[in-house]
């Protein structure tokens, strides 16, 4: 029998009411501070966790990281006095932090401030001018710092002391120059000549290799060729001890490159010339095509021995230490 003010076949609902609304707003506040409390209570234990005895110290790259985006991200170029100086005094504030509650905040910071101030010396470091239009009988004079022996011509770098030319800017600190083959000069000495100039060369297409940038951390502001004879003069100067070192360095590259010459033949002396003191003048066609598609060409751009050192360096102390009796 149906119900008294029902009727047959119809679906009824219970009406009930919300909660009082403060009771709401009063439980959901509390739930999100508990979960607010307990997200920052386990930062904390984090935190205490990473600055622990001996887990503070791999943080310290990771800041020094972020200092040099801060660099990158600056709007204008910083001063470098103002960035050394606040790298130096954050950096003493934390040394004299050290045994504070606050120490690991004050490294942090100092690490921010050191990789800023590192990322803003090197840009004032390197630095200089480069040619933005090519200039024609240009009168140079320099030290030779550095010569690279080509399969046609020979190539070196030039110190430059003195430049005169029409239409130039201003006067450039390094210049790379292409002359026949086996008439670069010494490395160390004082030369004068004329040249044609040339702003380095920027990339062929998008995205392929940009030799201006090479150029650029060389600090070789143009390229080009010398038009004249080469004539070596007295310097004004004494070239300073990083000539000096270059100048020994390509004196053993000499001395290395005439042995191996004397001793092997054929692609096997090629090949370690090339390796050794990186002149690629006597490597075939074939071989260089060979290595350039198995990605061994970059073995052959060293212009130093620094790789074959190190086992060198490695024998000599072994060999020392198995004469020595505390070995």
């Amino acid at each position: 029998m149906a119900e008294r003010g029902r009727r047959p076949g119809r679906v009824h609902g219970v009406a009930g009411t919300w909660p009082p609304q403060g009771g709401v707003q009063s439980g959901g506040l509390s739930a999100g501070f508990d979960v607010w409390s307990g997200s920052l209570e386990k930062l904390r234990e984090w935190v205490r966790a990473e600055a622990g005895a001996g887990r503070l110290l791999p943080w310290v790259p990771i800041a020094f990281g972020t200092g040099i985006a801060f660099y990158f991200a600056a709007d204008r170029e910083p001063v470098l006095p103002v960035a050394a100086v606040t790298a130096l005094v954050l950096g003493i504030a934390a040394f004299l932090l050290r045994r504070a509650k606050f120490f690991a905040l004050a490294v942090m910071a100092a690490s921010v401030a050191a990789g800023f101030a590192t990322a803003t010396f090197r840009t004032a470091h390197i630095a200089h001018e480069v040619l933005a239009k090519p200039a024609y009988s240009v009168s140079l004079s320099g030290f030779v710092e550095a010569r690279d022996i080509r399969e046609r011509t020979d190539r070196f770098v030039l110190r430059v002391t003195q430049m005169d030319g029409p239409r130039l800017p201003a006067k450039l600190e390094r210049v790379r120059l292409s002359v026949r083959k086996g008439t670069a000069p010494a490395v160390g000495s004082f030369v004068e000549f004329k040249a044609r100039l040339q702003p380095p060369l920027a990339p062929l297409r998008p995205g392929s290799y940009d030799f201006s940038r090479d150029l650029f951390f060389q600090g070789i502001g143009a390229s080009g060729f010398v038009t004249g004879g080469i004539k070596a003069r007295d310097p004004p100067a004494a070239g300073g001890f990083s000539l000096r070192y270059a100048a020994f360095m390509q004196d053993l590259r000499d001395g290395i490159d005439a042995r191996i010459r004397a001793t092997l033949d054929g692609d096997k002396r090629a090949i370690a010339t090339a390796l050794l003191t990186g002149r690629r003048d006597a490597i075939t066609t074939p071989v260089n095509d060979a290595c350039s598609s198995r990605g061994s060409a970059m073995c052959f751009r060293s212009r130093a021995i620094t790789w074959p050192s190190w086992p060198a360096s490695c024998f000599l102390s072994f060999a020392r230490c198995s004469r020595s009796s505390r070995c």
